[in-house]
């Protein structure tokens, strides 16, 4: 395994992000040149880190099963190609999560028992990006074609690599998608900052050359039915994520200027591509409040930082995490620990256990200020406690409670289970024959490293479905969980 003394002789080292005074100028990635390209410089001393450790538990925290021991060995030894191969061997997109996975692998590492882990999602983007610069990533069509046809509803990551799996096994796909252009959150949710637009444009383009179809501006449910949907498929993955937000029910609610995240998030990315964006939500001059510490509420956070907001503040009702991970969340399991995203080092105040009482609006209708209060453990009320903060726009980034179940839902007859995801058995089956589900939509909102996991996974129930056998990788089944808190 790479340097059996590497842990000993070097320390963690991670990409090193632009200067945050030239960063929140501009809309580009974070670190200079991309995060691959960022790391090269360290990459080989990072890499002989891993460890001859016996049982990679890495393995078990990622949920696509990367065979992180191998590349690292690899790129030690200089075998670019080959890592890129390993890598590919277990994800589609390896791209897209060395950018937005918060990399549950690296807090599984054997290393981070008493050490700092590995920085295997620094090690994982550095090798997909440098063998797209080298012309080493390039399609593989199928050999053969079966002659069944398949339709991918959604095309965030769980639709675009079940698509891209049922194509190179021969069916062919036609992956619907309601946007104007193809790539879910990852086209419209994720800021530029995080991850730019000509990454995921490059791996479309060569998911056209392997022969999948994209349709955009398609409204499944709408325009396309259900019925016809199933009438001109042999079968249906659905991969329309979990996409209605939680919402803050509180006096005031009412008032102009409260918006859920993915309202005012696909509207910064189409004007930060140059697109026109008529009655833009936007931060420019006005004291921002987010309500929702989680990864979502740090992409409005980063946004509103360059929009130009007067003051932004973050909310969070649970109490301020620990630095260390707490006793009662062990290795391998992924702690709830303080963490700080490259917007955070940006801007904005982030305050903890505390709740929403109130919005308070002006004399236009428009909300001012917030009243909230500081909670308790159990999140109830601390009498004395309640104060009053500006606020010109508030920004709900809450999670989600599900996917719509109006429309293509309701068409197709598709049973819930009791959080109300559209339910699935360990094949990914819904109740309706031929009709299978992935990624957030089944799962409930998760990380983008299980919804590729799924899209593969049930790839391969199609693939099954199909012709009654498969070859296709499957990933764990829907049925286990991951050890994520």
């Amino acid at each position: 395994m790479a340097d059996p003394r590497g842990f000993l002789k070097h320390g963690r080292e991670v990409a090193v992000r632009r200067p945050v005074a030239e960063r929140v100028q501009d809309w580009q990635e974070v670190y200079p040149g991309g995060p691959g390209r960022a790391l090269l410089p360290i990459i080989s001393t990072q890499a002989s880190r891993c460890m001859d450790c016996g049982i990679p538990f890495c393995h078990q925290g990622c949920p696509l099963g990367n065979l992180i021991p191998e590349w690292n060995d690899l790129v030690y030894r200089d075998d670019w190609d080959g890592a890129m191969d390993r890598l590919h061997a277990t994800n589609n997109f390896p791209e897209f999560t060395g950018r937005l996975c918060p990399a549950p692998c690296e807090t599984a590492c054997v290393l981070g028992i008493n050490q700092d882990p590995v920085t295997i999602k620094n090690v994982e983007v550095a090798i997909v990006d440098r063998a797209w610069d080298s012309g080493y990533v390039r399609p593989s069509p199928p050999e053969w074609l079966s002659g069944r046809t398949v339709a991918v509803v959604g095309s965030g990551p769980a639709g675009l690599a079940a698509a891209q799996q049922l194509t190179r096994a021969g069916h062919t796909v036609a992956v619907y998608e309601r946007a104007d252009r193809i790539g879910g959150l990852l086209r419209y949710g994720i800021p530029e900052f995080k991850m730019e637009k000509a990454v995921l444009d490059r791996r479309l383009d060569q998911m056209r050359r392997e022969g999948t179809v994209f349709r955009a501006g398609v409204d499944v449910g709408a325009e396309l039915t259900g019925d016809r949907l199933r009438d001109r498929y042999d079968a249906v993955v659905l991969a329309i994520g979990s996409t209605v937000g939680r919402d803050l029910p509180v006096p005031g609610r009412e008032l102009d200027g409260i918006h859920q995240a993915m309202e005012f998030l696909p509207q910064s990315n189409r004007a930060s591509l140059g697109q026109e964006v008529p009655d833009q939500i936007t931060a420019h001059g006005r004291d921002v409040v987010i309500i929702g510490g989680g990864d979502t509420g740090a992409d409005c956070l980063g946004t509103a930082i360059r929009q130009g907001a007067a003051s932004i503040t973050q909310l969070e009702i649970l109490a301020r995490p620990p630095d260390e991970r707490p006793a009662h969340q062990p290795w391998p399991t992924y702690p709830m620990v303080f963490r700080v995203s490259s917007a955070h080092e940006e801007a904005g105040d982030r305050v903890y256990a505390v709740s929403t009482q109130e919005f308070l609006g002006d004399e236009h209708g428009r909300v001012r200020a917030l009243r909230l209060v500081e909670v308790d453990a159990s999140f109830q009320p601390l009498p004395g406690t309640e104060r009053e903060i500006p606020a010109g726009l508030v920004l709900l980034a809450m999670g989600f409670t599900g996917p719509e179940r109006t429309g293509l839902v309701d068409q197709l007859g598709l049973d819930l289970d009791e959080r109300g995801n559209i339910a699935r058995d360990a094949s990914y089956t819904t109740n309706v024959e031929g009709v299978f589900v992935a990624g957030d939509a089944g799962r409930g909102q998760s990380l983008i490293v299980w919804a590729i996991a799924e899209g593969r996974a049930a790839a391969a129930a199609v693939d099954r479905y199909l012709t009654g056998h498969t070859s296709l990788p499957s990933p764990i089944p829907p049925t286990e969980r991951p050890l994520v808190v």
